[in-house]
């Protein structure tokens, strides 16, 4: 197991130059938006846009805080993504846009490349004492408020990352707080 904090995620211009990203965790270890095989982020999104393309990959969107946007994917119908919306993905190498409904929100980002490795997002409400268990090769947790693991306080969006062979590991949420399991597998 092991904690990433927030503190020490990785600012990058996004890949359209339009805005910024925050990059929690990427593998290989330093690879950068063209050579990655998976990667998760956060980023501010402030204006309507277009979405960069990223070729062969598969993308996972969660929005964090805001009120929301309607992201339109390429041969879908449109979504309208809230905070407390489930997960939604999509392949990131056809055109889809973003329109704001009211004013800049903030969202979590997992890409995988396709034929490499697979991922699943899933948005859950804790309170109390939860534990927290590795569901693949690895499996990242981000909270949306502070956690508490053992005597070490866990910022809002620091992560835990718990890969299979870890034993689970007991948070404390003060209050009820949405978690996002973030599992990524190797073809």
């Amino acid at each position: 197991m092991r904690i990433l904090r927030s503190a020490d995620y990785k600012r990058m211009p996004w890949k359209n130059g339009k805005g910024e990203t925050v990059e929690i965790a990427v593998f290989p270890p330093g690879a950068n938006v063209s050579d990655f095989d998976w990667r998760i982020s956060m980023a501010t999104v402030a204006d309507d846009g277009a979405f960069s393309v990223f070729d062969g990959i598969d993308r996972t969107l969660s929005v964090l805080t805001g009120d929301g946007m309607q992201l339109s994917v390429e041969g879908r119908a449109a979504v309208l993504l809230k905070p407390s919306s489930a997960p939604y993905t999509f392949p990131g190498d056809v055109g889809t846009t973003a329109a704001l409904t009211s004013g800049v929100i903030s969202d979590l980002n997992v890409m995988t490349r396709r034929g490499r490795f697979t991922h699943r997002v899933t948005r859950i409400l804790a309170s109390g004492e939860t534990t927290l268990a590795a569901q693949g090769e690895l499996t990242i947790a981000i909270a949306a408020d502070e956690v508490r693991h053992d005597a070490d306080l866990l910022k809002s969006l620091d992560a835990i990352l718990l890969e299979k062979q870890d034993r689970p590991v007991a948070v404390h949420l003060d209050r009820e707080t949405a978690i996002f399991l973030i599992e990524i597998n190797p073809v």
